[in-house]
C-alpha cells in the first residue's frame, strides 16, 4: 500500500476547547474556494469539513481526492472528510494521500468496519463514525471504542442547505450518553445539517462539542469570522 508523506493532524491532535467549529466547504463559493478557506482559518475554525458523495450512497455528487489535495496548500486547518460513499474502504488511501486529517464513515456503508476503521488509524488519520437520521443511535454501539468522534446527521445526508431536523436532538443526547456510560465523555460529538446561530445551542445542550456550519458561515451577511465568533459566543 502507497503510504502517504504528509504529516497528519488527526482530531486527537487538537487542543482543548469547550466547542469547535468546522466550517463545511459544501456552501462555500467555489469559485473562490482558496479565498473563503483562508477567511475561515483566520476567522477561527478549527478544522475544515469535507463532504464526499459517491451518487449512489446519496443522490448526489460533490468532490474527489483532486480537490482535497488543491486546497490542502491553503490551510493547515485538519481536514475533516465525511465519506458518504457506497464502500468507503476502497477510497481510503487516495483521500489520505490527498490531505486528509480525519475520516468519518457512515454505519450503514459497506464492508468490514471494524477493518476500514483500522485501516484509517494505520494511515495516520483518526477516525468516525457516523448515522443517516432514521438510523437508531444504538446501531454505533459496536464502534463507540473504535474511533475518536462521532457525526449525528441532523438533516439527509447528500445536500447542503438543508432545514434542520430538531428531531435528532434526542440522538445526539443519547449518544452523549451512551459515550459517558464507556468512560469516553471527552469523546467528539459533531452535528452536522441546519446548525446555525438559531440552532447551534439546541445541539451544543444536547451534548455536541463539534459544530458543522455551511451556509450559516459562508454565506454570512455579517462574513465568515463574524459567523465563526458568534457561534463559539454560544458556549
Amino acid at each position: 500500500m502507497t503510504e502517504t508523506p504528509q504529516a497528519k493532524q488527526p482530531l486527537t491532535s487538537l487542543p482543548g476547547k469547550a466547542l469547535y467549529i468546522a466550517p463545511s466547504i459544501l456552501a462555500a463559493d467555489f469559485s473562490r474556494l482558496g479565498d473563503d478557506l483562508r477567511q475561515a482559518s483566520t476567522g477561527g475554525a478549527d478544522m475544515v469539513h469535507i463532504d464526499i458523495m459517491d451518487g449512489h450512497f446519496v443522490p448526489n455528487l460533490s468532490m474527489g481526492p483532486g480537490v482535497v489535495q488543491a486546497i490542502r496548500p491553503v490551510t493547515a486547518l485538519p481536514f475533516d472528510v465525511h465519506l458518504m460513499l457506497s464502500e468507503p474502504g476502497r477510497y481510503l488511501e487516495p483521500f489520505v494521500a490527498a490531505g486528509a486529517d480525519h475520516l468519518t464513515i457512515h454505519v450503514e456503508s459497506r464492508g468490514d468496519l471494524p477493518a476500514i476503521i483500522a485501516e484509517i488509524h494505520r494511515l495516520g488519520c483518526s477516525a468516525g463514525i457516523t448515522l443517516r437520521p432514521g438510523t437508531p443511535a444504538i446501531a454505533l454501539a459496536p464502534y463507540l471504542e473504535m474511533v475518536e468522534m462521532v457525526l449525528v446527521m441532523t438533516v439527509e445526508p447528500g445536500f447542503g442547505g438543508q432545514s434542520f431536523m430538531a428531531g435528532q436532538l434526542p440522538k445526539i443526547t443519547a449518544i452523549r450518553r451512551m459515550m459517558r456510560d464507556r468512560g469516553r465523555d471527552n469523546m467528539l460529538l459533531q452535528v452536522d445539517g441546519g446548525v446555525g446561530s438559531k440552532t447551534a445551542q439546541q445541539v451544543i445542550l444536547a451534548g455536541a462539542n463539534v459544530l458543522v456550519a455551511g451556509s450559516s458561515v459562508f454565506n454570512a451577511p455579517n462574513g465568515i469570522q463574524d459567523a465563526i465568533s458568534g457561534l463559539r459566543a454560544l458556549v
